[in-house]
């Protein structure tokens, strides 16, 4: 199981929200690229790197952040937030990202985003899925759909993407532990799929649940900016 340390930006600044409430903020290092240094230094090879103003302006904004990563570090990044036009996804690869996490619009917007899976390959993103209940929430998890988890996956794995996280937003920044039910049933149905588990992680024994009920990925955060989990810890997963 890989593990894929998390930077959320607000404003070029590394920060965490809880329930992705832009109100519940807090910053932990003016220095983006200082995280990310700490992160490959510590073995890991991934990042998911989250534009939180370009996810609330809808279009993406801090680029700059990722074409410093990218050129200064050799994680494997993949980047999201404010992603919904095409221009968008090429300023994301352009900017050194090997992955467009991309959610919201694969919900409102299936048209768009097969667009995109046939222009540039449903190999180059990471789907990402919000769930409540089972079911899709979407527009920074204020809005809840009737879509039910499992039917989303599968249309997107026939579509050829290769990889989705998924993150219960009850759980997200409050580090009361994984939704690792929901996950198992996941896998259950979908074996075959590289599968990234996110939100709720607060310990070790998280992560080895996780890895137990066979997640191929685990995005980590607030756990490692609280010191609940220490990269020193992490490097057994390396």
């Amino acid at each position: 199981m890989q593990i894929i340390p998390a930077i959320d930006i607000i404003d070029g600044k590394c920060v965490r929200l809880t329930e992705g409430d832009y109100a519940q903020k807090k910053i932990y290092n003016e220095h983006p690229l200082e995280v990310a240094k700490e992160f490959e230094d510590a073995e890991l090879q991934r990042l998911h790197l989250v534009d939180l103003d370009g996810a609330k302006a809808g279009a993406v904004k801090n680029w700059k952040v990722l074409e410093t990563i990218a050129a200064k570090t050799s994680l494997v990044i993949d980047f999201g937030g404010g992603i919904k036009k095409a221009e968008d996804v090429n300023i994301v690869f352009n900017s050194g990202a090997a992955l467009a996490t991309v959610g919201s619009i694969a919900v409102k917007d299936e048209a768009t985003f097969v667009s995109w899976l046939q222009q540039f390959g449903a190999a180059k993103f990471l789907l990402g899925a919000d769930v409540k209940n089972e079911k899709i929430a979407v527009g920074g998890w204020l809005e809840t759909t009737d879509v039910w988890i499992y039917d989303f996956i599968e249309k997107y794995i026939n579509y050829g993407v290769q990889q989705i996280f998924c993150t219960d937003v009850s759980k997200d920044g409050r580090l009361e532990g994984p939704s690792t039910e929901l996950y198992k049933n996941i896998l259950q149905k979908f074996p075959q799929l590289h599968f990234i588990a996110s939100g709720g992680v607060s310990s070790m024994q998280d992560l080895d649940e996780l890895a137990e009920i066979g997640c191929t990925g685990v995005i980590v955060g607030k756990a490692i900016y609280e010191g609940r989990v220490t990269l020193n810890d992490l490097k057994k997963f390396a």
